[in-house]
């Protein structure tokens, strides 16, 4: 039975799955709290679907997102990603992962985890249909993570993570999950 989805959401199974299964369901496990952020940093200029398309490999390379694992990433492991065709390879993405990893366990230490910062913005809220790019949510906490010192996640990205990790809920009208 076909269902209707987002108007995002192509045919390609991958899209299908990831729209089915994850988008925009409350997600409160650090592990995939850090897997979203540095998965959205890396889609920065790119579309969605070519990083869909690399996860696993992205998995694979980031040691499964252990953030600690991440954040301890030296030189060698760094020339290592930039080696490996199976990710995004940009230098500045790859350093950004390894420092928005040890700021991700500084955010952890203050707060008790990273869910409880993150959620702590809307009060453990959803944000139903806003249909953006950007509001002054993603604003707020991009403008946060950025004192703190992490990079790559400007508004826009922040906003896109919002949607993944399910603190705003974009499903269309007409989409089944809406």
């Amino acid at each position: 039975m076909n269902k209707n989805r987002c108007s995002w959401v192509t045919a390609d199974e991958v899209y299908i799955k990831y729209h089915d299964e994850e988008w925009g369901v409350p997600t409160h496990d650090d592990r995939e709290l850090f897997e979203f952020l540095v998965l959205e940093s890396f889609q920065a200029g790119l579309s969605w679907i070519t990083i869909l398309k690399k996860r696993e490999n992205f998995k694979k390379a980031f040691d499964d997102f252990d953030v600690v694992k991440v954040a301890g990433y030296d030189d060698v492991k760094v020339d290592e990603l930039r080696e490996n065709e199976g990710i995004i390879r940009h230098k500045g993405k790859i350093t950004s992962a390894i420092n928005n990893a040890q700021i991700f366990i500084e955010i952890q230490n203050e707060f008790g985890s990273f869910d409880e910062y993150i959620w702590s913005f809307t009060d453990g809220n959803v944000i139903k249909a806003e249909y953006l790019t950007e509001s002054e949510l993603s604003k707020t906490i991009s403008k946060d993570l950025k004192k703190r010192g992490m990079k790559f996640v400007g508004p826009t990205i922040i906003y896109s993570y919002l949607e993944a990790i399910g603190i705003i809920d974009n499903h269309q009208e007409n989409c089944f999950k809406f």
